[in-house]
């Protein structure tokens, strides 16, 4: 299963040719989290082309919540890499829904290395 974190999806309305294909071909799960980003940047006037993003990811894609599993594991993997709390609680529960392959633009989530999990940095694919 793909993963999506905040980033992607800035990458998707830049039609950045790998997110515009895992949107329209792939099956997606993203965080809470996710959504709880992109509706801070709306409230600030940022995808004003996309002004149905949230319900758009919704109808798309899984939205998983969090839990306390998922949030104590994600203090150990924020204490053990450095990354920061909301970016930890992202990756936690993507690989709490057993992504294997996560998509983003952000080097944080890529501390996190582990055998089987490829993060996708969509910032350093060509488009």
């Amino acid at each position: 299963m793909i993963g999506l974190d905040t980033g992607f999806f800035f990458s998707l309305q830049d039609q950045h040719p790998i997110a515009v294909q895992v949107w329209q071909e792939r099956s997606a799960i993203t965080s809470v989290i996710v959504l709880y980003e992109l509706h801070r940047k709306l409230l600030k006037g940022e995808f004003n082309d996309w002004l149905r993003i949230i319900d758009d990811i919704s109808e798309s894609v899984e939205v998983i919540t969090l839990n306390q599993k998922t949030a104590l594991r994600a203090s150990h993997i924020a204490h053990g890499t450095g990354m920061p709390g909301l970016d930890a609680l992202i990756l936690t529960s993507l690989l709490d829904a057993e992504c294997n392959e996560i998509y983003t633009t952000d080097y944080h989530l890529e501390l996190y290395q582990k055998k089987g999990i490829k993060i996708i940095n969509l910032r350093e694919k060509s488009k």
